[in-house]
């Protein structure tokens, strides 16, 4: 029998040069977290029992400090909000407010019933908002909706103020029943983000980014403005047609670099960037980070292995001073740019962590956890001036981070 090898070659976008000679500066502490919450205390670094607790968590997909001291993490798979007072000094620190469920040791989606003010069905993207960032908004995705509260939580249970999405709380179904979406519908909404004077939601499931101006005091209020979308009654995957500086797949997590915007395209593996903003519907991005070109989508430029300007279902994105930050989740690291070198595609990043050089990923780097290591981190967000904070998903975890590489 004789055996033919095919030698498959890659387009030219998809050939990259290796990255060994690309400076390399660490992103974060060397040492590792600070502080981590929900984590186990077993040696081995081995995953506890998810079983909810003050202390614990399943899964959290999404972190957020506050202008009063105070943190926000959705436990996801506890289909949960919890709250800080004061950002935690020490790890496993038991949190102070519950939102979602009845009692800490409670778990289930809806709390086991249905919608309600009260319930919760897989929280993700969570934001302080409001003109003071007094309030705090959280993407409640398979409810298909994003509640509001106009001031902070400052107990358990506390009820929102504004339900998007739907018409009431008592609703939750993916753009309210309707065969398509419109300006006021909702599915699967991973990401909120609020840039100071409006509120952005990755309206995911519709493949879609919406924009409301100013913080809404209504139910159902519709958008004013849609990304990735010719208009507001569209869902189709990149627009229903091929890859473009206007479509998105998977939109994620949503910063805002230099007064810019900045979309976490993750089903395309790629940072969508608009360096004034975005004005007009299915607006154009001008830059890209992680693909060559608006034509290319693949994960990793098509290599098995990653380097400096490549992604893998980039999630997460957040804002350090000068630096533009990419939880890169299947890569299962955390990689930055300098904001003021992106002006044009396939910029390589200038810091990375939890991993050991560009060319590596792999879940934990193939080992238990650990304080520099991360598990499909799947948001990031700072706290105050000098802290990343990890939602680390896949280690049922938070991590406090400090900074290792200058702000500025």
């Amino acid at each position: 029998m004789t055996t033919t090898i095919t030698r498959v070659s890659l387009a030219p976008s998809a050939r990259r040069a290796p990255s060994a000679r690309v400076p390399c500066a660490a992103l974060l502490d060397e040492r590792g977290a600070r502080v981590i919450l929900g984590a186990t205390d077993d040696p081995l670094g081995l995953a506890s029992p998810v079983v909810p607790s003050a202390t614990s968590m399943f899964g959290p997909r999404g972190v957020c400090a506050a202008p009063d001291g105070s943190l926000w993490v959705s436990d996801t798979g506890h289909h949960r909000v919890l709250g800080w007072h004061r950002t935690p000094t020490q790890d496993n620190a038991p949190a102070d407010i519950l939102l979602g469920q009845p009692a800490f040791d409670r778990e289930g989606r809806n709390a086991r019933g249905s919608a309600s003010a009260d319930t919760l069905n897989v929280p993700t993207g969570i934001a302080a908002c409001g003109p003071q960032r007094e309030g705090l908004a959280v993407a409640d995705a398979w409810n298909h909706r994003v509640l509001i509260w106009h001031t902070r939580p400052t107990q358990s249970q506390q009820r929102p103020d504004v339900v998007l999405g739907q018409a009431d709380f008592d609703a939750g179904v993916s753009n309210r029943g309707q065969d398509r979406p419109g300006a006021a519908t909702l599915f699967w909404p991973y990401c909120v983000s609020w840039d100071g004077a409006r509120l952005w939601v990755a309206d995911t499931g519709n493949r879609r980014v919406l924009m409301w101006n100013g913080l809404p005091r209504q139910h159902g209020a519709p958008a004013d403005l849609v990304l990735g979308q010719p208009d507001f009654a569209h869902r189709d995957e990149n627009g229903g047609g091929a890859p473009s500086a206007a479509s998105m797949r998977w939109p994620h997590a949503i910063t805002f670099p230099a007064g810019g915007l900045c979309v976490a395209d993750a089903g395309n593996n790629r940072l969508m960037l608009w360096r004034r903003g975005a004005a007009e519907n299915n607006q154009r991005c001008e830059l890209m980070v992680g693909q060559a070109d608006v034509h290319h989508v693949e994960h990793n430029q098509a290599s098995y292995y990653p380097d400096a300007a490549c992604l893998n279902m980039p999630y997460g994105a957040t804002v350090a001073g000068a630096l533009l930050v990419a939880a890169d989740t299947a890569n299962s690291r955390l990689l930055a740019w300098r904001i003021a070198e992106l002006t044009d595609f396939d910029v390589n990043a200038c810091a990375l962590a939890a991993q050991a050089d560009w060319n590596s990923k792999g879940d934990n780097r193939w080992l238990p956890a650990a304080r520099d290591s991360v598990c499909w981190p799947y948001s990031v967000a700072m706290q105050g001036g000098d802290t990343l904070l990890v939602a680390d998903s896949g280690n049922n975890r938070v991590m406090l981070w400090p900074l290792a590489v200058a702000r500025g």
